[in-house]
């Protein structure tokens, strides 16, 4: 089947959590006072994030003339997640981008943006996000670290080998998680679905193998690992936003001349802002390349959607507080409902 470039390599942002590295990384002070700034990248160069990565960097370099030399380790070179954080917190490498589950390990509090069905729609992941941005910030800088970007991966949504429609319809079915995001496996088994742990790269192969019958990935990650050939029903319902960031370690931003901090702060901004169109824009390729190669969508009714809120809500009570931030959950809570009241 064909899948253009972007989509395939988009879909590794998920694969290269898995990589190794290679070698050592440090801070660099280069001739003339000038600064180098290692950023480390789980995704390949030719995508999105690959090309605005390399845009951040340039006008980096242009915004300082020349004082700030911001280098750019694409796809995975760097290591996993895991192991980009252990570097960053030593200063052997001074930024990376995350996926939610990389800055979690910062700030765990950054999961309730991805409690189910509680943000909808990208109209109101703008909103929360606009609002809750300051806290999220300072969270991350009381742990020794700067965002220089927030933006949104992707909108998780359940494939499965059978329609679903209801939470009854995917209680019928074997649920594939990995095994490294613990919370949501702890969340399906509280609402009483049938969980299997299996990692990334196993994903297809299960499926293949009949262990397994849906997964809860973005479009662009099943249409990149062809998951659709088996998991061929996509539910219309976004389950939850998945967030990823740009954050650097304070010690690599303090030795960053002030006078111009505030100018690269906003050139990080402008890459935020079209990394996140771009994304939007492949996850709706990705689904329309897969519908064209037999993927049904599964449109609930309004009734059946209603399902699925009263679901979440029924279990509310074992789910925030234990596995998502309650005081966290609240601020959104409270922002949705007023963009919703508008």
């Amino acid at each position: 089947m064909y899948f253009s470039k972007k989509v395939k390599f988009v879909f590794l942002l998920m694969v290269m959590i898995l990589a190794t590295a290679g070698q050592l990384w440090a801070q660099r002070r280069l001739p003339g006072g000038r600064i180098q700034i290692q950023l480390a990248s789980l995704v390949p160069e030719a995508t999105p994030w690959g090309a605005a990565l390399n845009r951040m960097a340039a006008e980096w370099s242009a915004a300082t003339n020349g004082e700030v030399e911001l280098v750019i380790f694409h796809g995975g070179v760097a290591g996993s997640e895991a192991e980009v954080l252990r570097r960053l917190r030593l200063n052997q490498i001074q930024a990376a981008v995350f996926t939610s589950a990389g800055i979690r390990e910062v700030m765990p509090e950054v999961m309730a943006i991805s409690y189910p069905f509680l943000i909808r729609t990208d109209a109101e992941l703008e909103a929360v996000m606009t609002a809750i941005r300051p806290e999220l910030d300072a969270g991350i800088e009381r742990s020794g670290f700067m965002t220089l970007a927030w933006t949104n991966a992707g909108w998780l949504r359940v494939f499965s080998r059978d329609p679903v429609f209801t939470p009854a319809d995917l209680r019928g079915q074997r649920l594939g998680a990995s095994p490294d995001d613990q919370e949501m496996l702890q969340l399906f088994r509280t609402m009483g679905f049938q969980v299997v742990p299996v990692g990334v790269n196993d994903t297809l192969v299960s499926l293949r193998a009949n262990r397994m019958d849906a997964v809860y990935w973005s479009p662009v990650m099943v249409a990149g690992a062809q998951l659709f050939g088996v998991a061929n029903n996509m539910s219309s319902m976004n389950l939850a936003p998945f967030m990823g960031g740009i954050l650097m370690n304070q010690t690599a931003w303090r030795r960053i001349p002030e006078r111009h901090r505030p100018r690269l702060l906003e050139i990080s901004r402008q890459i935020e802002a079209e990394i996140g169109g771009a994304i939007s824009a492949l996850d709706e390729e990705a689904i329309a390349i897969m519908q064209r190669h037999g993927l049904r969508i599964n449109e609930p009714t309004p009734v059946q959607r209603q399902e699925w809120y009263n679901e979440i809500n029924r279990h509310e009570d074992r789910l925030v507080g234990t596995i998502f931030d309650r005081n966290l959950f609240g601020r959104i809570s409270a922002v949705l409902q007023e963009f919703r009241g508008r």
